[in-house]
Formats: structure tokens, sequence, C-alpha cells
């Protein structure tokens, strides 16, 4: 623990796949008492009443009832990127605590991340390396041939932040860009990357040579995509996930890739995360898979480092708080 007269703030730790960076820690100490599970489960009742916030990092600390009945002065938990299925938000709310999000940290990053994978699928550059550097390539053959992505269409489910950057990229492209989306933007925002709006995801899912998904997960969106939405899909069709692992039926994608029903999948999100080193994903040649790397950045990730602290320290102030999530 730090300071003791900084307010006190729950991490998760410095160590392992969810430990705080060195150089963010330092940042964050000018302002907080960084309290790490560790202590805190060491010593609840004596740490529990300083901490008024909770620093969400890579999914952890997990915000249950237990921890939040632990926490009597708690006042907001503030949680990196733009993904909320990991919080029950009416559950923290029924306690009074407030929640930040970082939507905007990772919008550019994540979009970035979504074309480079819709690339890599199309233009088969995992693929293509494998050849270039295999120790039994004697020669490049000239019927090696991957997709041409300008003029294609483009289907966006989900035209959020990243969605709408994914379409300013893709402009670039000169791509034709269709979108499905709970809400319809406004026509000027759909003229200025050229974006037309399908109704029916059918529709979109039908007119596509990449589709990609860029929504969040929610109940409504988990399985969004199945062996239905698969077979309406082009056989030439590249799906792209850039969203949450849980908004594709893996078995049923699988079963596409291995039957032609649709080319190829590029994927930055599995369920579960890492997926299991047997599974078939892992061992098919027309799939291009990251490790949920769509923020990786070292500017996004101090951006959203910046952004939460601002949250945390507006709650603690009884100011507006930033990009505070609201229930719907």
């Amino acid at each position: 623990m730090g300071d003791q007269d900084l307010p006190g703030v729950l991490v998760p730790g410095f160590e392992g796949p969810s430990g705080i960076y060195k150089d963010h820690a330092g940042e964050l100490q000018k302002h907080f008492n960084l309290i790490t599970m560790q202590d805190f489960l060491e010593n609840k009742t004596q740490v529990g009443p300083k901490i008024q916030a909770v620093y969400i990092w890579n999914r952890e600390p997990v915000v249950d009832q237990e921890l939040l009945q632990s926490l009597p002065a708690l006042k907001i938990v503030a949680t990196p990127g733009a993904g909320l299925d990991h919080l029950d938000l009416k559950l923290i709310a029924s306690f009074g605590v407030k929640v930040a999000n970082t939507p905007q940290a990772v919008s550019s990053p994540t979009a970035d991340m979504g074309m480079a994978l819709l690339l890599a699928a199309a233009r088969r550059v995992v693929e293509g390396h494998q050849l270039a550097t295999s120790p039994d390539t004697k020669n490049f053959p000239t019927n090696w041939l991957g997709q041409e992505v300008t003029g294609s269409t483009l289907g966006i489910i989900g035209m959020g932040s990243i969605g709408y950057k994914v379409a300013q990229r893709a402009q670039a492209f000169e791509m034709n860009i269709l979108y499905h989306n709970r809400n319809r933007r406004k026509s000027e925002e759909e003229d200025a990357v050229g974006a037309t709006y399908c109704e029916r995801l059918d529709d979109l899912l039908q007119q596509s040579d990449f589709v990609m998904l860029a929504v969040s997960l929610t109940p409504q969106t988990q399985l969004l995509i199945g062996r239905r939405e698969l077979r309406l899909m082009k056989p030439t069709a590249v799906l792209v996930n850039i969203g949450r692992g849980l908004l594709v039926d893996q078995d049923a994608l699988v079963e596409a890739l291995q039957t032609g029903v649709i080319r190829a999948a590029a994927l930055d999100v599995s369920h579960p995360e890492p997926l299991p080193r047997d599974h078939p994903l892992l061992k098919l040649k027309n799939v291009t898979l990251t490790p949920h790397i769509g923020s990786a950045t070292h500017q996004a990730r101090w951006q959203i480092m910046e952004n939460l602290v601002e949250s945390i320290l507006a709650s603690l102030n009884g100011l507006p708080i930033p990009n505070e999530v609201l229930l719907k």
C-alpha cells in the first residue's frame, strides 16, 4: 500500500497477466493509495473501509456481491475499454456505486486491428509468411491468390465508436459499406463514410464480402452469428470478429470453415481466451487468430489509464463523471 492520506483504490496487483504496468502504477500513485487484492484479502476489516474506487485491469478484480458488501465507502468502478459484459451493472448500481469505462480510448486502435485482420485474411498474409519462410519452399507459385479488398463490400455489425472508425478506414480502401445497428446513425454520419443502413441483419450478411463484428456482447447479441447466419453469407466471404468471442457460435464457425460455407475468418477474440490448445480453430489454415489485442498499443493503454484516473477523481470530488455508464 502507498500514501495513506490519498484515496484508497483497489487494483488487481502489479504482477502477472492482470498486473498494473509499472509506468502506469507510478502515475496512479500520484493520485491514489493503491491497495492490491492480496492486501485487501489479507486484511478486509481494516482495508475495506478505505477503498473508494475499484480499478479494473484485464477484467480483474471481479466485482461481485461479496466484494461490494466488503467496500462500504466504494463510489466508483472504473473499467478499461468499451465492453461491459464482465460487470453486473444492476448489482453495482444497487449499492449506489457508479461505473465508468473508456470507449473513446480504444476505438481507433481496435478499428485499426479490425482492418489489419481483414487485410491479413483477404491477402492470406499469415499463410504467405509461412510459405516465404518455410525451409521446404523452392519457388513461389503464381496461382497462390487472395481476395481484392478495394471495391468489395464490407458489412459492419455494430456501428458504435469502433464500428464507425472501421467505416472511416474502409472508405479509404474504396469499399462499399453496409451496417447493421440497434439504432440507425444520422444521415450526415452515414454520408460522411458512405455507409448504407441494413435494418435486417440477413440483408447485410447476404451482400457482404467481409462481415465485421464490432458489437457489444449482451444477452441479445450472444451467439448472434450461428449456423443459419453463416449459411446466409457468401461462400467467398470472410468473417472478422473484434467484439467478443461469444458473439459467434464457434462450433458452427468451425463447420462453416471446414466445409466451405465461408472462405475464412479472422478473430481477435474467442471463447474462452485462450482457446484450448487442441481446439479445431487452431488447426485451420483459413483462420487468422490474434490474442485479443485490439487496444494493445502503448498510446491506447496510457490513454485508458488517464481516462480511468479522470473518472475516479471526478467521482470522488462529486463532479460529472466522464464516460459514466448509465443503466438503460
